[in-house]
């Protein structure tokens, strides 16, 4: 499997967009106001956490399934209860639309993997936009032939023709490529850009050991607005969660993300490709071939000019709900059909 730089997976990462319509049968449409994170570029911090939807007052039912046992031994085998599958509402993808999954590892020698950060970027250079959007990483979905499990667990079951088949099976897409890193790798980048500027919605105080920010009561603070940080401190940013949500999380990789690619574009990447595909070619782990991203330049440049143009969503607490799986006692969250679907169906129509 072939390695490239996370330092190309920022960049790519805010060449997200796309236009025209997409095909789906019988789609809830939520207006795009109601479900867009970022409305407005000006506008002040939100106190309010990283929540896109209004409550949604039907949750749809559990329907008895057969049990699936997983191919990973270290992985109990529960009787499971699995919602309808979504995958009869397939996406039509407007033409020329790039779909690139990014993904965030907690890998550790010897003790396996699951990507706990998973955020679909989708590019369009026709409409000069792009789109965020994140999946939170203990959304229970049916992975073929597993199961049905957390959605981070599919990677490590199968790769990312597993991660494809699942999210063509579950909500109606497949992506195109991925894109994914580790700790070291994410810090590593980071640091060799020499820092990056993260815009903080909202202030985290939150307990760390980050060196250069922790306080005598061992806590860090991140006031909201531009923040300088480093690989160290920017991974704490986006894993922290003792006084925060994984929902909350997911707004903060998209941030840090943002301040990636902003960072990159300002050091002339679009000059220096074929140099940053080499220099990071330990760092990141990817199938997105050099002369894909080298096409992508002029929708980045437009993007880096002009950020109004990024859009990012999330499928947070308002289309999901807490769910205890029997006999494994694991806390997973079930999607609601029809809200999960109506934010992918904008975020891919954007």
């Amino acid at each position: 499997m072939k390695k490239l730089p996370l330092l190309i997976t920022a960049l790519i990462f805010l060449l997200s967009g796309c236009s025209g319509a997409l095909s789906q049968q019988n789609p809830t449409v939520i207006p795009i106001t109601s479900i867009l994170i970022n409305q407005d570029p000006n506008l002040q911090p939100s106190p309010t956490p990283f929540q896109p939807l209004a409550p949604t007052a039907t949750k749809t039912q559990f329907v008895p399934s057969a049990t699936v046992k997983p191919t990973k031994q270290a992985t109990p085998t529960p009787l499971y209860t699995v919602y309808p599958t979504m995958s009869q509402q397939n996406i039509t993808p407007p033409t020329g639309q790039v779909r690139i999954m990014v993904l965030g590892s907690d890998y550790r020698p010897y003790e396996g993997f699951r990507t706990d950060v998973i955020i679909l970027l989708t590019l369009n250079p026709q409409s000069g936009t792009a789109t965020f959007l994140s999946f939170p990483r203990d959304l229970y979905v049916s992975i073929p032939g597993v199961g049905m499990e957390r959605i981070n667990t599919a990677q490590e079951y199968g790769g990312f023709a597993l991660l494809s088949a699942t999210l063509q099976q579950n909500f109606g897409f497949t992506p195109d490529y991925y894109v994914m890193t580790n700790f070291d790798g994410f810090k590593g980048i980071i640091d060799t850009l020499g820092g990056i500027d993260v815009n903080a919605a909202v202030t985290l105080k939150d307990k760390c050991d980050v060196r250069s920010r922790v306080d005598g009561m061992g806590y860090c603070t991140i006031p909201a607005g531009s923040n300088h940080m480093d690989g160290e401190t920017a991974l704490w940013y986006v894993r922290s969660r003792h006084s925060s949500s994984d929902f909350d999380r997911t707004r903060r990789a998209q941030e840090v993300l943002q301040a990636m690619f902003l960072k990159l574009m300002s050091l002339g990447a679009a000059n220096r490709a074929s140099e940053l595909y080499t220099q990071f070619t330990t760092s990141v782990e990817t199938n997105l071939p050099l002369n894909t991203i080298i096409s992508l330049f002029p929708l980045a440049s437009e993007l880096a000019n002009n950020t109004s143009l990024i859009r990012r969503y999330a499928i947070g607490a308002e289309q999901t709900y807490n769910y205890i799986v029997p006999g494994s006692g694991a806390m997973v969250l079930v999607p609601d059909e029809y809200a999960v679907m109506s934010v992918i169906y904008q975020a891919l129509s954007e």
